[in-house]
């Protein structure tokens, strides 16, 4: 009998993904990308296959753990004759193996589990500015997509007072108990609680993991990103003809939405104004110029908002980006995006188009540094200059951070969308 252990493959860059569901147990049959864990991030669930098949002898996972690449999920035994017919299978890359290895922050991660970090400091020594932080790059990097600034951590419990993860984390932890911004600026208000039930019956339903997390998110960016809003239509009135005579085609099976054109656009303006596709340094004294365009969908799902992106759209026609398009807004309803999936992305659009509305103010995904909300088009009277014609009017809501995009600026770049929209001839000039 052979015995082969399966593993957490590797997941890009993030870390302590939870185990909410174990779907084996000890004497099971698994097939290959049989499922056989659900995990969830902050961004998304996903499920976990297997990477060979065998008999479960050991399941060394349950649910509340946290996992991160190479963590034994469980051992496999099957006979020695059936091993060679597997082992293509067993040999076949995960999902996401294409992370590149100098993302792992394999550091921090071996020195939380091989030293215990000490009980949480008091509030007050921990919001006071240290000077330089000895932290990894990768530490950094996770406190920044915090908004942490990692100077104010003064002691941490790694050694030689490294800092690592679990000191970021304790420190938001404080900060938000306490009422104390992570930049160290003065606190909001808590909201009042309130006992309900005095009112009549309630029903406690706790959030889901994306959800909370993804609140958390939008209340920082909320609170440190300066955003204004500009409201504007274009007609896509002969867009819409061309899309349905697209459609119409026998010729071709592949259907073609309205956002596919939207993507398009968005990223022939962001190629003549590069600020939209940056992102502010931590600090607010440099821009990162981005020379790939990479847009992000958000897609609606039943555990919430997951926002899947699409890579080099620059580089890629409608029936490609539509073939994608729906592959990932599939995967991301299913529970199966990995990782990597909705990470690179430059920009994000976020479309009610399907449901409804007028107009909104999307919430800018940073550290990107612009956002483009779409609501549902519809027939209005437009005056030609002799008399009024109904056209399709479609609105669009673009926020933007004001430290790094000004009005005009704003206003100029919503004309360049609306100019390709309007006439989609030019997206080929």
């Amino acid at each position: 009998m052979a015995s082969i252990e399966i593993k957490v493959p590797d997941l890009g860059s993030t870390e302590d993904i939870d185990v909410i569901e174990v779907t084996i147990q000890p004497g099971d049959t698994l097939a290959v990308e049989q499922t056989i864990a659900v995990l969830e991030t902050d961004k998304a669930t996903m499920d976990l296959p297997s990477s060979a098949a065998g008999q479960v002898e050991q399941v060394h996972i349950k649910v509340g753990d946290k996992v991160n690449e190479g963590t034994l999920v469980a051992t496999l035994s099957r006979s020695e004759a059936a091993a060679p017919a597997a082992e293509p299978e067993q040999d076949a890359p995960p999902p996401a193996a294409e992370s590149k290895p100098e993302e792992k922050p394999a550091e921090p991660v071996k020195e939380t589990a091989t030293k215990p970090a000490p009980a949480a400091a008091p509030t007050e020594p921990m919001l006071k500015s240290g000077g330089k932080a000895h932290a990894t790059p990768s530490v950094r990097m996770f406190a920044r997509e915090l908004g942490v600034d990692i100077s104010l951590i003064n002691d941490g419990s790694g050694r030689k007072g490294r800092i690592l993860r679990e000191d970021v984390k304790r420190f938001v932890k404080q900060a938000m108990t306490s009422g104390a911004g992570t930049q160290g600026g003065a606190g909001i208000p808590p909201i009042p609680t309130v006992d309900f039930s005095q009112f009549g019956d309630i029903e406690e339903l706790p959030l889901n993991k994306i959800k909370r997390l993804t609140g958390q998110n939008m209340s920082r960016v909320w609170l440190n990103v300066p955003m204004v809003t500009y409201h504007d239509d274009v007609d896509i009135s002969e867009l819409e003809a061309f899309r349905k005579a697209t459609n119409a085609d026998k010729n071709n099976d592949i259907r073609v939405t309205a956002l596919v054109f939207i993507i398009k656009a968005l990223v022939a303006a962001m190629q003549h104004f590069p600020n939209f596709n940056s992102s502010l340094s931590p600090e607010g004294d440099k821009l990162f110029l981005k020379k790939y365009f990479n847009i992000g969908i958000a897609v609606d799902t039943p555990n919430g908002l997951v926002v899947p992106v699409l890579r080099d759209v620059d580089q890629k026609g409608i029936f490609q980006l539509s073939t994608e398009l729906s592959e990932k807004s599939e995967l991301a309803r299913k529970g199966k995006l990995m990782p990597a999936d909705m990470q690179g992305g430059c920009m994000t659009i976020s479309s009610l188009g399907g449901i409804g509305g007028t107009a909104f103010t999307p919430i800018v995904n940073a550290p990107e540094v612009a956002i483009l909300g779409v609501t549902r088009a519809k027939i209005q009277p437009v005056w030609n200059g002799e008399s009024f014609e109904p056209k399709l009017m479609l609105p669009l809501d673009l926020s933007y951070d004001h430290r790094v995009i000004d009005g005009a600026e704003g206003a100029r770049f919503m004309e360049a969308v609306k100019s390709y929209l309007g006439d989609i001839r030019r997206l080929i000039l």
